[in-house]
């Protein structure tokens, strides 16, 4: 990838202009049999939308602090590079009080109802499909993301020295994230066109690492497995062989 990438948008944007007809998520829910497989271009696209409502609709602004109350997803990687494209800290599993928003999957709309600021729902159900009815005191972003435009620009640029995500009592700055995920890529012998496999959930370093940005920063791809404890060995062994998956990561570490 380009070595002058200093933010982990700049990682999607060399992506993107590397190959983006390629894979980059392919996302297996164990629990429900869903598939979803997002090249380069579609992911960014997702990003992009997700970034003008932030910035948009929300008024989202840098050194603004959104909440993430949601699991290993792809719904929560565009979540987390659309943060990265504005500029906002990205808190996985942060506190809803100290946020000045929220945004939270189905188990996370109670404690989400502690932020004082703007709410976001998603179903996390297949194909993003919108709740039957918006969760109170939330917007259904099934419904409020399409409308949003195709490409995205920054207010005003993001500063890589600024804080990034916060996981599990992890602070990252742009380049500390970018310069952790590429070090991990390193470690796991990861380069371009590697398929990385991860059961890992999103709320460690380790997790959200292996899952996305040790990935996107070598030029490969991850296959995210939400509930892989239900698989079973011989289905595992059938994914990692039909989805030419190079790296599988450890359940936990």
């Amino acid at each position: 990838m380009n070595a002058s990438d200093r933010t982990p948008a700049d990682l999607l944007r060399s992506a993107l202009a590397a190959d983006p007809a390629r894979p980059l998520v392919t996302f297996y829910d164990d629990a429900t049999g869903e598939r979803v497989e997002l090249s380069v271009a579609t992911f960014a696209n997702w990003v992009a939308k997700t970034a003008n409502l932030l910035q948009g609709e929300l008024s989202a602004s840098p050194g603004d602090r959104v909440a993430l109350l949601l699991p290993a997803h792809w719904q929560t990687a565009v979540w987390l590079l659309a943060c990265a494209s504005v500029g906002v800290t990205a808190e996985l599993g942060g506190d809803p009080a100290d946020a000045d928003y929220v945004v939270a999957g189905p188990e996370g709309l109670e404690a989400g109802l502690a932020c004082s600021g703007d709410r976001i729902a998603l179903s996390l159900a297949p194909l993003g499909r919108r709740f039957p009815a918006p969760p109170a005191g939330y917007a259904d972003y099934a419904v409020e993301v399409p409308s949003q435009g195709d490409r995205f620009a920054p207010f005003v640029p993001v500063d890589p020295g600024a804080l990034a995500l916060v996981v599990d009592g992890t602070e990252l700055t742009g380049i500390q994230l970018v310069e952790r995920a590429r070090t991990d890529a390193a470690e796991l012998g990861l380069e371009a066109g590697s398929r990385v496999l991860s059961g890992r959930s999103y709320d460690t370093w380790a997790g959200v690492s292996a899952g996305l940005y040790a990935p996107l920063a070598a030029g490969g791809s991850v296959v995210l497995c939400r509930h892989l404890d239900q698989l079973g060995e011989e289905g595992l062994a059938k994914r990692v062989e039909s989805e030419r998956v190079t790296v599988r990561v450890p359940a936990a570490g």
